[in-house]
């Protein structure tokens, strides 16, 4: 795996295309051969080569079995470290530097001009103007899955910034799905008004805007400022052609519309994070108006439920989440939220342990942090939270269930996870693994072979083992 290579944020690349081009410089860029079709084989080389490569589709066909001069890209956020090279620090800084942009935004600078409207359709006809793919074997049809959906406050003006899955279902209609978040709250505002809500879809973003979408914060603060501490600069914006919602500037796609009032339609089902489909049921309903964008734009698109799914909206949540635990158990070090918990469910919790009985406390604290939290794992600090493998033994080694086991019943869950009822109840479980505070410094010790981290395996091996081995075996025949 290619480590990422530290910079300052003021060095990040700008744009979506400026970081491909850093990608394909470090060998991370896959290029596929023209005329993939965007229905069901777009998706299966992304699953395929999603734990080490991005990939660009030139000329993909779309359902008529026309090509699209349009390139679509995918698998951006395969790996951890890759999000934190985009945003110019390392690993481990990652969270700290997440915590600390959202602690501290940078407002948007208004721009008159941008490349995202170099190009603007107002006959719109998406399936025609766009390379929107078709993902998972039952989805309902083409969906835009990396479009950051931008809604303004109908009272107060101020943005929001987030992802949902949108469905095409006309020239220049998409149903969306609105989960009760800040969109939803917007929305509700303006059908109580009589008022469609003003929106936009932005494609093809800078790394960081994606993952400033998925903060945890209040109502009425925008993501968008969260972006541009991420970066270290403002982003730019630039006032959307058919309505007041802004966009950025240098991103390279733009969707215009509005969310209707009093409209409903059938959208779903939808392959997602969990890995099972959400279903089919009457949503609410988006009617474009434009779509602009650069000359020669890219597409983004994430497979529902791939690695890139479950790890651009992972990180976030254990940005807030490691603050919330933080301000209650300072001697907190790390959170990581697994991929086989689908980065949403399964929380791990690395702890410097001072007391017995915290880690029950902290598991309670951590079940509060965010309601899709279903199991959390309690870790001593000698474990490595981003190996399954260390984790599994510490409950294996350090955990008994008449002990150490919190369970939480009829708790409020993710009504995505299909093993709770319909309105998202469930239960939560929680682990205590972590060593008891032992007056024998031995009982949990773990071994160590001295001397295994610094020994020079290109000195200690030889280089050519099939002829020493055949040297060995004469000398002993």
């Amino acid at each position: 795996m290619l480590e990422p290579r530290p910079r300052p944020a003021t060095q990040t690349p700008p744009d979506l295309r400026s970081w491909l081009a850093d990608l394909a410089a470090h060998g991370r860029l896959a290029v596929a051969r023209e005329n993939l079709p965007l229905a069901d084989n777009l998706a299966a080389v992304a699953k395929r080569t999603e734990r080490d490569k991005a990939v660009l589709f030139p000329h993909p066909v779309g359902a008529d079995g026309k090509a699209h001069d349009m390139p679509v890209v995918v698998n951006l956020f395969t790996q951890r470290a890759w999000v934190a090279d985009a945003l110019g620090v390392t690993e481990d800084q990652l969270l700290p530097h997440f915590l600390a942009a959202a602690a501290k935004p940078t407002p948007c600078v208004e721009v008159t001009s941008a490349p995202v409207q170099e190009v603007v359709h107002t006959q719109v006809d998406l399936l025609a103007q766009l390379p929107i793919p078709s993902h998972n074997e039952l989805d309902s049809g083409p969906y835009i899955t990396a479009g950051l959906l931008i809604a303004r406050n109908p009272v107060t003006g101020v943005q929001n910034v987030s992802i949902h899955r949108c469905q095409i279902s006309g020239p220049n209609r998409i149903g969306v799905l609105l989960l009760p978040r800040h969109t939803l709250a917007y929305y509700r505002m303006a059908e109580e008004a009589g008022a469609a809500l003003e929106i936009a879809i932005v494609i093809g973003a800078h790394p960081a805007l994606l993952l400033a979408s998925q903060a945890i914060c209040a109502l009425d603060e925008d993501e968008m400022e969260i972006a541009g501490s991420l970066l270290g600069r403002p982003v730019e914006v630039v006032k959307c052609r058919t309505n007041a919602v802004r966009v950025p500037a240098a991103a390279e796609i733009v969707v215009e519309g509005r969310i209707l009032p009093k409209v409903r339609e059938p959208e779903g089902p939808f392959g997602e994070f969990p890995q099972y489909y959400g279903p089919r049921a009457a949503r609410e309903v988006i009617e474009v108006d434009a779509v602009t964008h650069r000359r020669h734009p890219i597409y983004h698109t994430i497979v529902g439920g791939s690695f890139e799914h479950l790890v651009l909206g992972g990180v976030p949540r254990e940005a807030t989440l490691l603050q919330h635990l933080k301000r209650s158990f300072p001697n907190v070090l790390d959170v990581r939220l697994t991929r086989g918990g689908t980065c949403r469910y399964h929380l791990v919790v690395k702890i410097d342990k001072e007391r017995e009985g915290e880690a029950k406390n902290i598991i309670l604290c951590a079940f509060g942090g965010h309601y899709d939290v279903k199991q959390v794992v309690v870790v001593d600090k000698d474990v490595d939270i981003s190996s399954a493998d260390e984790i599994e033994w510490a409950v294996a080694t350090r955990f008994q269930a008449d002990r150490d086991m919190v369970v939480v019943s009829g708790a409020l869950g993710s009504k995505l996870d299909p093993s709770t009822d319909e309105g998202g109840i469930g239960a939560k479980l929680g682990l205590d693994a972590t060593a008891p505070l032992s007056d024998d410094p031995l009982a949990f010790r773990r071994i160590r072979v001295k001397g295994e981290e610094s020994v020079d395996l290109s000195d200690a091996l030889v280089k050519d083992p099939n002829a020493a081995f055949a040297r060995i075996v004469a000398q002993v025949s």
